[in-house]
């Protein structure tokens, strides 16, 4: 009986953590989950900006939706650059050897910095503003979002990148999937926060709330790189060589077959879907009257559809089901989770919309990985 608790005690514990044999020697499970922590930092700062921040620009401090969308489109407009991010990375040469803890420093830094100025930004941009040029507020939030989008992208993407160059090649897809998954906790566990905090909203709370994240995030970025990259001194003549071209590593990829395809379906399914994104929380605050608390609470059921969606989409591809058929059949799904929202207005359903917006990530999360 003794000789059985050391096996049940393994077992309860992948069974608590399901992707708890992604760790190896190189990277033990409390190491790999320690360096997950920079997914909450980045999870956090998304629930921010295409979520409460979104909706209490346009509907608390009424700034016209044009500008708004112009904003939030900022930090979305810059993802397409993480590919030429990640590749600098491979490549970063310095004198003690690291690649990724300078570009997580750095994106931590501009992560932080953007979201310290963003609600004093956000307040001159609704039009409280005595002294200066009336077009400040515009050009501060552009930055402020500008900064923090180019911190969370560099920071995500080097943090990956540091991710598997520590994992075995073997367990390189668990790793991804368990810090995907902290990413969408860290969503979901930021929108309950936030939404706490600001169920009773004020400028000045408003101020406090997004500067506590900041602080917040840029500490529980420091601890998940602590330590996680080893020190390989470089010559000066290893530094000075030349650099590889990312337009050749990016020909030499699109060249191989069905990539073009892929990236293309990708871009397409991602626009379609990600769309919602700038309007489900101004929306559910204008036509369903909730306030800042209770839209927040919709990144809650947008994480666990994504959480959802995710888990469906491993099981069908480990049962071998055609992934096409599955990801159409998401996508079917997407329409009636459209419509849901659509309906929630005329019949003034609050759950309807809650249910719309989950169906939503189920489906976009059970898609793209189908397609990936």
């Amino acid at each position: 009986m003794l000789g059985l608790k050391p096996h049940f005690a393994l077992s309860f514990t992948k069974k608590l953590l399901p992707f708890s044999d992604a760790a190896s020697t190189d990277l033990p499970l409390a190491q790999l989950l320690r360096l997950s922590l920079f997914q909450i930092s980045v999870g956090m700062a998304t629930v921010l900006l295409l979520g409460t921040l979104n909706r209490v620009m346009i509907v608390e401090l009424g700034v016209p939706a044009t500008i708004v969308a112009l904003m939030v489109a900022i930090p979305v407009l810059i993802a397409p650059f993480r590919a030429a991010l990640g590749f600098k990375s491979d490549n970063y040469r310095s004198a003690i050897g690291w690649k990724r803890i300078p570009f997580i420093w750095f994106g931590s830094l501009w992560q932080m910095g953007g979201l310290a100025i963003m609600p004093f930004a956000l307040i001159v941009l609704s039009g409280e503003q005595t002294i200066g040029p009336m077009w400040a507020g515009e050009v501060l939030a552009g930055l402020a979002f500008l900064m923090t989008g180019i911190g969370l992208h560099m920071t995500q993407t080097a943090g990956l990148a540091l991710a598997s160059d520590r994992a075995p090649e073997d367990k390189r897809p668990r790793v991804v999937a368990l810090l995907y998954v902290m990413f969408l906790v860290g969503m979901g566990l930021s929108a309950l926060v936030i939404g706490y905090l600001l169920r009773d909203f004020s400028n000045l709370r408003l101020i406090r709330v997004v500067q506590g994240a900041a602080l917040f995030g840029f500490i529980i970025n420091l601890i998940a790189m602590w330590r996680q990259e080893s020190v390989n001194p470089m010559s000066k003549p290893e530094r000075a060589a030349p650099y590889p071209l990312f337009k050749e590593a990016w020909r030499d990829f699109i060249i191989v077959s069905n990539n073009a395809r892929l990236v293309l379906v990708v871009f397409i399914g991602t626009l379609a879907f990600n769309m919602q994104d700038v309007l489900l929380e101004p929306y559910g605050g204008q036509v369903l009257k909730l306030n800042v608390s209770e839209t927040t609470l919709l990144t809650v059921a947008w994480a666990a559809g994504a959480l959802m969606g995710l888990g469906i989409a491993a099981q069908r591809l480990n049962k071998g089901i055609d992934p096409s058929n599955l990801m159409n059949f998401g996508v079917l799904v997407g329409f009636v989770a459209f419509t849901c929202v659509i309906f929630a207005s005329p019949i003034l359903s609050v759950v309807l919309f809650f249910l719309g917006t989950f169906v939503i990530a189920l489906c976009l999360r059970e898609s793209s990985t189908l397609t990936l």
